[in-house]
């Protein structure tokens, strides 16, 4: 343990710390607040006043604080308790159990969260593609096994529905481990995923890591590192494959941006913390496979004002194996998932990794939807009349692609009544390969709408449908 020291200033969730005895605490070095209420406060030290004064960020409500209350320096960092024990657990950001279950055996190893990132030596790269059942995403934004994708998109068009869905699709056919960090979103979302998973069977294993809305900004802001200190015991030290999703980054650039104002730091561009990149680059850079492990990660990411140049989008996208860019136009047309097939990119779409077939095809289907979106607004203006029999040919298949790649969702059945598909890639690629030969030109475009293979869309063009 390290020195005793006092409160001697309060700022909402800042507070400064004199340390007459015993030496000055470090940075990112967890305090201990001792008061009236149940347990002690937790507090993380971020800047050093003068000689004896420190200023940290409490992880918990300061309701209650007062001046003069006694403070000890643990002498390290925030540690998380790890192992088997937290299996099916929800936890908060300091590792305390939030489900009511009972408490964690006393013994249980604990890590600190600030951690360095695998050397790059010891790192390999992501190759591996994750299928996902998902079609739009498996055929145009593959994902990676150890790699880092994002679903980027404005409040309302479908993140954290799309992320509930790959955790849905991923499960049964993942047998590794999953760490699930809610950063700053709703408690109903919480409660609802909790639920969810231990209905469907998987939460045995599965780790939930909560620090949400209506938690300080200090606990939104290390969520994130004390969930990724739990997904980095297993691969580590179980040498376990780890799906981490998190839900949402951009609540954490917003969560520091929150405690960079508290702490009086200028801001930077567009008001957010001079540390942005710092901050983003040692939350991404621990997200890496070693030998034998990996860490898989799959985000949310709001975009405000569906500003895709915004400082944190832009930073956050710097880091990525994959970016799916959902699009509140899609959304609005009723295309779900609305994947924007044009904003998003994978570095796996390359036929050394994908295969030639598959790099072919989706460079098609890309093409076929770019030529539809440059003709639109002749359409809009002319008519489809005005065109010549080649593009409207085009336009015939890209519309009949554009309702072939929307899916129904198994999270989702309860409110649209529609059961969900997972389709394997085989069918995907089956299924756009017919539509641009132009199998699909005679059939109506509500026979592709929502729909998993291309099979359940012959058997309702063979039933009689009108085109």
């Amino acid at each position: 343990m390290g020195g005793q020291g006092r409160v001697v200033a309060l700022r909402g969730p800042v507070i400064d710390v004199c340390f007459d005895t015993g030496r000055l605490p470090l940075l990112e070095e967890a305090l201990l607040v001792e008061w009236d209420q149940q347990g002690a406060l937790t507090a993380e030290v971020q800047s050093h006043l003068d000689d004896v004064t420190v200023r940290a960020v409490a992880l918990q409500p300061t309701t209650g604080l007062r001046r003069g209350a006694k403070v000890q320096a643990t002498g390290g960092p925030v540690r998380v308790p790890v192992g088997d024990a937290v299996l099916g657990r929800l936890l908060n950001v300091l590792g305390e159990t939030g489900d009511r279950g009972p408490a964690l055996p006393p013994d249980l190893p604990r890590w600190p969260i600030h951690r360095r990132p695998p050397p790059l030596t010891a790192q390999t790269e992501a190759s591996t593609v994750f299928e996902t059942g998902i079609k739009v995403i498996d055929l145009l934004v593959p994902l990676a096994q150890g790699g880092k994708a994002a679903m980027f998109g404005g409040a309302g068009v479908g993140k954290t529905v799309l992320i509930m869905e790959l955790i849905h699709a991923m499960v049964e056919k993942y047998q590794g481990i999953s760490v699930f960090a809610g950063v700053g979103e709703r408690s109903r979302e919480g409660h609802e995923l909790l639920h969810d998973m231990r209905d469907s069977g998987v939460l045995a294993r599965t780790v939930l890591v909560y620090g949400q809305m209506n938690e300080p900004p200090g606990a939104r802001w290390r969520v994130g590192l004390s969930a990724l200190t739990i997904a980095e015991y297993f691969r580590d030290e179980k040498h376990q494959n780890v799906l981490l999703l998190m839900d949402n980054v951009f609540r954490f650039v917003q969560a520091g941006s929150e405690v960079s104002g508290l702490l009086g730091r200028l801001p930077s561009r567009v008001g957010y913390q001079p540390t942005l990149a710092t901050e983003v680059a040692a939350l991404q850079e621990r997200i890496a496979s070693v030998a034998g492990a990996s860490i898989t990660a799959i985000e949310a990411v709001y975009v405000p004002a569906d500003d895709f140049t915004d400082p944190a989008v832009t930073t956050i996208s710097s880091h990525l194996e994959s970016a799916i860019v959902l699009s509140r136009g899609l959304a609005a047309e009723g295309i779900y998932p609305a994947v924007d097939p044009l904003a998003s990119f994978s570095v796996l779409l390359d036929p050394l990794i994908v295969g030639a077939e598959h790099y072919a095809l989706a460079e098609q289907v890309r093409e076929t939807l770019a030529h539809w979106g440059e003709l639109r607004d002749v359409i809009a203006l002319l008519g489809m009349e005005e065109l010549g029999v080649r593009d409207r040919l085009i336009v015939t298949r890209a519309r009949r692609l554009q309702r072939f790649l929307t899916q129904p969702f198994a999270v989702t059945e309860a409110f649209t009544g529609i059961a969900g598909r997972s389709v394997p890639l085989a069918d995907t690629l089956a299924g756009c390969k017919a539509i641009l030969a132009g199998e699909a030109d005679g059939w109506a475009e509500s026979t592709l709408y929502m729909i998993g293979g291309i099979e359940e869309a012959r058997t309702a063009a063979a039933g009689g449908v009108a085109t």
